[in-house]
C-alpha cells in the first residue's frame, strides 16, 4: 500500500462547506509538519488539501530518497515533531522494540544517538496518521496537479490556479522547501570546441557536485552499493561539514552583548569558539549557543553585510552548523587518506558526454573532467522564477528578501507582501530562509508550524466565513 493509501482522505461530512478550507502546497517535511500541527492546533473542523506534483508523501529534501542506512545529522534530541514534548521522538524510538533490540547500548534512551533517516521518516508519517485519525471532523484531500498561480479575491479568499482548472480556499500555506536538482544532470548539446582539453582521471570516475551533507550521503550510497572507483567533489568553496562531539555539546555562548558590524561579530564568534575548545567543550558548543542568537544577529546587520556574509561567510557556517556524526565524519576523512576520493574547489560547467567543464578555483579557462557519472548534490535555492511565485510577486502578496534567497516572511511564516502581511498566507520552511537563518532545520520548522497554526486557530487571520 502506497503512503497516500494510508492516509486516504475522509469523507466528507453533513454542512462541511462551512468549514474553513485550507491549502498547503507541499508534501514535503515542511508541509506534513504543518499539517501535523494544524491537526493539532485548530479545534474548529476544516477541510485541508495538499497539493504536490510527486504522488507520494516524500518528506522532502531532507528524506525524500533516503535509504535505511543512511543517518541524520541531528541527534534524536532535536527531531520531536509534538509541540512542548522534546522527548517525543525518543519516547517513539523507546516503544520500538525492533529499534531497541538492535541499538541495546542507547536504553534507557535515545536522546544523544543518530539514527537512519529512515527511521525518522516512519516517525513523522506515523505521527501525521495518529493526528489524522483523532481528526474526524475534518476532511484532508490530496492533489498531484501543480500549482501554477495564486490570487486573492475581493471577498479575501485565494484561487489556485492549475492546468486547465483552478480551487478556491481560506488560507494558503506555501510549503515547497527548496526545490530539489535532479541526481543525474542532463548532458548538454553544446558544438562549441573545448578551450583545453585533457584526461585528469581514469574514466572509471563519479563526480559529485557539492559539498554538503546531501554530497556525503551520496558519496556512501555509491560505495555501499559496490561503487569502487574514483569520486571527485566539486565544490566552488570547498567547506565539508564538520563533526559532531561524541558527547552531545550543551550549547554555551557569552552572555556578553553582542559587537555590532559583521568584522567584529566575527571575531566574537571565533572567540567565543577558542574559550570553549580551551574549556574543554568544544567549539561545537559554541556554535549551538550561537544558534540561539542566530535571528537576532541577522535582523542587526544591514543588507550590505547580510549580501557580505552570503557571499563570503556563509558556506562556512553552514559547515559548521550542519555536522556530521562521528563515525561518519571518520569514515568520510578515510575516504580521503586512501584516495578513494578527492575534494576539488571549483565551478561546475555544461555537461559533456564525456564529463563535465570545470574552471578550477584561480584559473580563467574551463578544462573537462572526464567522469562515467556526475550527480549534483547542491541545494538549489527556491524556484523564485516559478509561475506560482512570479504570480504572488505581480498580485502584490509576497515580494523577495533582501538578499533574494527566498520570500519575506515574519517569524510565524507570514508572508509579507508589497503592503505588509499578507492575510490568511504563509511560507513555511526553507522558503524564509532569507529573512529567519536556521528555519532549513527540523527544529526551528517545527516550532514555525505551530506558531502559525495558533496564529490561524485563534481566528484573527480567518475572519472570512463570518463576513
Amino acid at each position: 500500500m502506497t503512503v497516500l493509501g494510508l492516509f486516504a482522505a475522509k469523507p466528507a461530512t453533513p454542512g462541511s462547506t462551512s468549514k474553513p478550507e485550507i491549502a498547503i502546497i507541499g508534501r514535503g517535511f515542511s508541509g506534513i509538519m504543518m499539517a501535523i500541527a494544524l491537526m493539532k492546533s485548530m479545534r474548529m473542523p476544516f477541510h485541508l488539501t495538499m497539493y504536490d506534483p510527486h504522488p507520494a508523501i516524500s518528506g522532502g529534501q531532507a528524506l525524500s530518497s533516503a535509504q535505511r542506512c543512511e543517518i541524520l545529522n541531528s541527534r534524536v534530541r532535536d527531531l520531536s515533531v509534538a509541540a512542548g514534548q522534546p522527548d517525543d521522538f525518543n519516547d517513539w524510538l523507546c516503544a520500538n522494540d525492533e529499534f531497541r533490540a538492535a541499538v541495546p547500548a542507547a536504553i534507557p534512551g535515545f536522546r544523544q544517538i543518530f539514527v537512519p533517516k529512515g527511521i525518522f521518516s516512519d516517525y513523522v508519517h506515523q505521527r501525521f496518521s495518529e493526528a489524522l485519525a483523532r481528526r474526524s471532523d475534518i476532511t484532508v484531500k490530496f492533489s498531484h496537479e501543480p500549482i501554477l498561480g495564486l490570487r486573492k479575491l475581493a471577498n479575501g479568499r485565494f484561487t489556485l490556479v492549475r492546468v486547465g482548472a483552478s480551487d478556491t480556499c481560506d488560507i494558503v500555506v506555501l510549503a515547497t522547501g527548496f526545490g530539489v536538482r535532479p541526481c543525474d544532470i542532463e548532458v548538454a548539446q553544446d558544438d562549441k570546441p573545448l578551450v583545453r582539453t585533457r584526461r585528469l582521471v581514469d574514466p572509471r570516475h563519479a563526480v559529485l557536485l557539492g559539498s554538503g551533507v546531501r554530497v556525503v550521503d551520496r558519496l556512501f550510497q555509491l560505495r555501499d552499493n559496490g561503487y569502487a572507483g574514483k569520486i571527485t567533489l566539486l565544490s566552488r568553496r570547498g567547506f565539508l561539514p564538520q563533526t559532531h562531539t561524541l558527547l552531545a555539546a550543551a550549547p554555551s555562548f557569552p552572555v556578553d552583548p553582542m559587537p555590532s558590524g559583521l568584522r567584529q561579530i566575527v571575531r566574537f564568534v571565533r572567540q567565543a569558539c577558542a574559550e570553549a575548545e580551551a574549556r574543554g567543550q568544544g567549539w561545537q558548543a559554541a556554535m549551538n549557543g550561537l544558534r540561539r542568537r542566530a535571528r537576532s544577529l541577522w535582523q542587526s546587520l544591514s543588507a550590505q553585510e547580510k549580501r557580505q556574509f552570503n557571499r563570503h561567510l556563509r558556506a562556512i557556517y553552514d559547515s559548521h552548523r550542519n555536522r556530521l556524526p562521528a563515525a561518519v565524519h571518520a569514515r568520510l576523512q578515510q575516504e580521503f587518506a586512501d584516495g578513494r576520493t578527492v575534494l576539488r574547489r571549483g565551478w561546475a560547467g555544461r555537461r559533456v558526454p564525456e564529463g563535465i567543464m570545470v574552471r578550477w578555483a584561480g584559473e580563467e579557462i574551463e578544462e573537462l573532467l572526464r567522469a562515467d557519472q556526475v550527480i549534483d548534490c547542491r541545494c538549489s535555492a527556491p524556484e523564485l522564477g516559478a509561475p506560482l511565485f512570479q504570480s504572488l510577486f505581480a498580485g502584490g502578496l509576497a515580494r523577495t528578501d533582501e538578499l533574494g534567497l527566498g520570500i519575506a516572511v515574519s517569524p510565524m511564516g507570514e508572508v509579507l507582501g508589497a503592503g505588509g502581511r499578507t492575510q490568511n498566507l504563509f511560507a513555511i520552511g526553507p522558503l524564509g530562509l532569507g529573512s529567519l537563518p536556521d528555519i532549513d532545520l527540523v527544529p526551528e520548522i517545527v516550532t514555525q508550524t505551530y506558531a502559525a497554526a495558533r496564529l490561524i486557530a485563534t481566528g484573527k487571520r480567518l475572519a472570512l466565513k463570518a463576513g
